[in-house]
């Protein structure tokens, strides 16, 4: 891994320069996933002093985004975190249908632009929306080695402490990163008075990954009542801190039906073995799902399946409402998990894979056992 977040090219910057030319584009994503690196690289901008780069945090730029001053002359403008703008919407439509003929408009923020409309959604039919991941085996090379899922494993696949790969480095980034979430995008966003207690809610999440989330349990933890916890669940799901998947469910099975699983977007801080593991799956399969949405318009869901009788398997991608295939994570080259027969005889499910770290590629019962950069490659996740 040979590069710098600047020169590292990202899955998303072809089909967002397609979109600008018609529309405007939103582009969403956790803080420091390389929203900026991707909208800078677009101006073909060295640096965030670009006449056309205007974010929101920056106190000189503020005042004139609130005035509708914007520079002249230049073919794209890029809006950062203009979202914690309350009336952020308006000022954006009334830019754009002004001089939407003359000038791109790409807006990025460390927030779900959806949620934040304060009201009705007045850009309805001028934009396209992106959600941008952190980087995956794909965008690591043509050919990335045992080494980069390695590393990606350890540090994740935000781009500062992956191409670092630093332990200490990796530590520091991990702290600032939640601190800055928690205390500045939580502040500018959410109307939250116990903020410290939203902080110890972000340290219990790590134990939970790949689990089914029990609400309750967190609410008697943090001793504060069942629906307080659920929206605070909900805003740390809508600052792409955390995010979950709900059960798969079909005729023939007794599947549940209210428990949810959690995993995070950083998945190095998931505890290390079978649940990083896991959230690395997780995160990667929720990728492909959302560039399926984004790029293709198909309604995309991720699912987990698991019945009454503790019988699971770890994920299901479902397409207009059409599951499409399922994978169980293995951390090492282990026997074929025995609910996948059981599964793949009383549901629609077309595919079942199961992933490991390991070398071997094999056929078990009909099911292919293969590692996970094979798993990958083969179905061309991005």
């Amino acid at each position: 891994m040979a590069t710098t977040p600047s020169t590292l090219p990202r899955y998303l910057a072809d089909p967002i320069k397609d979109d600008l030319e018609r529309k405007m584009v939103f582009v969403g994503g956790p803080r420091q996933v390389g929203k900026t690196t991707l909208a800078l690289g677009l101006l073909q901008a060295e640096g965030a002093r670009h006449p056309a780069y205007l974010n929101w945090d920056d106190p000189q730029v503020r005042p004139r985004l609130m005035r509708g001053d914007f520079p002249g002359g230049e073919p794209l403008l890029v809006l950062d975190e203009v979202h914690k703008f309350p009336r952020w919407r308006n000022l954006v439509k009334g830019f754009y249908d002004t001089q939407g003929d003359r000038v791109s408009i790409l807006v990025t923020g460390s927030a779900r632009l959806s949620h934040y409309r304060k009201g009705g959604d007045s850009l309805q039919g001028r934009y396209h929306r992106y959600r941008l991941h952190p980087l995956s085996l794909a965008e690591l090379g043509a050919d990335p080695s045992p080494g980069d899922l390695g590393a990606l494993l350890r540090f994740g696949g935000f781009p500062e402490p992956l191409l670092a790969a630093d332990e200490r480095s990796w530590r520091r980034w991990q702290r600032e990163r939640l601190s800055r979430v928690v205390y500045e995008d939580l502040r500018d966003l959410e109307n939250v008075r116990e903020v410290a207690l939203v902080e110890l809610l972000v340290e219990a999440l790590p134990d939970r990954v790949g689990s089914p989330l029990s609400v309750r349990s967190l609410s008697e933890d943090l001793q504060v009542a069942h629906a307080t916890a659920e929206r605070w669940l909900g805003i740390l799901e809508n600052l792409y801190v955390c995010f979950r998947i709900p059960p798969f469910g079909a005729p023939r099975i007794r599947a549940v039906k209210k428990e949810n699983k959690l995993y995070l977007w950083d998945w190095s801080q998931a505890p290390s073995g079978g649940a990083r593991f896991e959230n690395l799956v997780a995160c990667q399969l929720l990728k492909y799902c959302h560039h399926q949405e984004d790029t293709e318009g198909y309604r995309m869901e991720l699912r987990f399946i698991r019945d009454t009788d503790r019988r699971e398997v770890d994920f299901v991608v479902v397409r207009n409402s059409q599951p499409l295939f399922a994978v169980e994570c293995k951390v090492g080259e282990k026997l074929l998990n025995p609910a996948i027969p059981y599964f793949r005889d009383r549901t629609p499910i077309p595919d079942f894979y199961q992933v490991h770290l390991g070398q071997s590629d094999r056929l078990t019962n009909g099911v292919r056992i293969l590692p996970f950069q094979t798993f990958c490659k083969a179905l061309g996740l991005p």
